[in-house]
């Protein structure tokens, strides 16, 4: 199903005990529906020639999970599937998720998520997608963000005072080397997704700024990111897209 085809809300898509939103709130979801569905989704500027449905899917997910919009979540899921997200693709959002969120905050997207699944009959556990082993997952991290990052990079898990070197070398070892080495998500698709967490949860600014500029260096220009915060921004309002816009500015300062 093509994004901007079929209005979210209709269907039973959004459950609201015996009554869908669609027969409880008509009008704001005849309203909301007209803005999400087709005016963003048809805007020119809202997307880009890379931003596939699925891609998109997957930005929407990512920022549902920042700003802990779990119902959302739940119905959002479903339409993703139906628009060509592939399950792999789908539990990969949610796992790199916890990096992001911590487990507290992805734990309810999880289940969600296994739930979207089993309703359309795929079984879980899924194809394994983890390519490192305990002994190469450092080195594999710190490839993985010297290619988000630059050079300076490397030798990041030993540096910085000795109190808080260790975070450093978790941040090697496990976000980046347990996550962003995994398969089925490009690297593109990776860092995307991570400013999408960022961007909604607020409050990460400095962090979404080093992340834009992540995100322009593995290949996703100014256009793209403006396409990707366009068409989130109906799920986490404007302050926090407007803020993700000023840290696309400063990236690129």
């Amino acid at each position: 199903m093509a994004w901007g085809k079929k209005d979210a809300g209709k269907g039973g898509l959004f459950a609201d005990g015996s009554q869908t939103l669609a027969e409880s709130d008509p009008e704001f979801m005849d309203l909301f529906s007209a803005f999400a569905y087709r005016e963003v989704v048809d805007e020119p500027a809202a997307n880009h020639p890379d931003l596939t449905d699925a891609r998109r899917s997957m930005a929407i997910l990512a920022a549902l999970m920042g700003c802990q919009g779990a119902d959302a979540f739940a119905m959002m899921a479903t339409v993703a599937l139906d628009s060509g997200m592939t399950p792999i693709q789908l539990k990969e959002v949610v796992y790199q998720g916890c990096a992001y969120l911590g487990f507290g905050r992805a734990l309810p997207f999880l289940r969600a998520a296994n739930e979207a699944l089993h309703e359309r009959g795929v079984a879980t556990p899924l194809e394994p997608q983890g390519t490192v082993t305990p002994e190469n997952r450092g080195e594999a991290g710190e490839r993985a963000q010297c290619a988000c990052f630059g050079e300076h990079m490397r030798g990041f898990a030993e540096a910085g005072p000795e109190e808080t070197r260790h975070i450093h070398g978790w941040l090697v070892r496990n976000c980046f080397g347990d996550y962003y080495t995994r398969g089925g998500l490009s690297l593109r698709e990776r860092e995307m997704i991570t400013a999408c967490y960022l961007a909604a949860q607020g409050g990460c600014e400095p962090q979404l700024v080093s992340h834009l500029q992540a995100n322009r260096r593995v290949g996703n220009d100014r256009a793209f990111m403006v396409a990707v915060f366009s068409q989130i921004l109906p799920y986490i309002g404007y302050p926090r897209t407007l803020n993700a816009l000023a840290c696309l500015d400063k990236a690129e300062g």
